[in-house]
């Protein structure tokens, strides 16, 4: 199953149910993926697309939510 970014894919809760549905495995995939679209090399040297954004800080988003840091007492 491919989970690659797609520029259809701006609806927001969509993305976020199909994120919610990966392994950690393929959402670190997807994370890479966002990173690298957000690049320099990937957007040649313009600003990224912010359907690109929206995929990363997304795909963040659902890592940090499985991964809660502790609280610092």
């Amino acid at each position: 199953m491919n989970q690659g970014i797609g520029t259809q894919d701006d609806d927001i809760e969509k993305l976020r149910a199909r994120l919610r549905k990966m392994t950690h495995k393929q959402l670190l995939e997807q994370g890479k993926a966002a990173r690298y679209m957000c690049s320099r090399e990937a957007s040649l040297g313009k600003p990224p697309l912010e359907i690109y954004v929206m995929h990363l800080r997304e795909a963040r988003a659902e890592w940090e939510r499985r991964h809660p840091k502790p609280a610092e007492k």
